[in-house]
């Protein structure tokens, strides 16, 4: 995970409709950026719609929701459209992204150990300052605890 206080890595990574999106088409905007595992699985999808249901009281505080995993854009695509989700999930199949970010990882699944991404979002302020950073977040409980963090 990345120090608060330093600069959020900029990054250019195609949406789930093969746009390309980048960190600072977002100045003077706070971004919540979330890293999840994997569309359509059990906690990344209660994480995302999680988010999709706070998404008027994200606009209302000035903040975008950024998603981002190692999924195919086409993988986003069917994601959106099946849970109607209103913000841009970024395909980052080379994980560049992600390991500037910190967020791949040694994980550990039924004692196997693996790498993969760790569940984690950061609050990036109006001149792209990473200000709050959690990591190991709880899918269900993410979406609220990044509402509260913009108070």
């Amino acid at each position: 995970m990345l120090p608060i206080n330093t600069a959020a890595p900029e990054f250019e990574l195609p949406d789930q409709n093969g746009e390309l999106r980048r960190l600072s088409d977002y100045r003077g905007r706070r971004v919540i950026l979330y890293f999840y595992p994997k569309d359509m699985t059990a906690g990344c999808t209660k994480q995302a719609c999680g988010f999709r249901d706070l998404t008027p009281q994200f606009r209302e505080k000035g903040a975008v929701i950024l998603g981002v995993s190692k999924d195919s854009v086409a993988a986003h695509k069917r994601f959106e459209e099946a849970h109607g989700l209103p913000f841009p999930l970024l395909s980052d199949p080379e994980r560049k992204v992600i390991q500037a970010y910190d967020v791949w990882k040694e994980k550990k699944n039924y004692g196997k150990l693996s790498m993969g991404v760790v569940r984690t979002t950061y609050l990036i302020d109006e001149n792209g300052v990473i200000v709050r950073a959690f990591d190991k977040v709880k899918a269900a409980d993410n979406p609220r605890q990044m509402l509260e963090a913009l108070e």
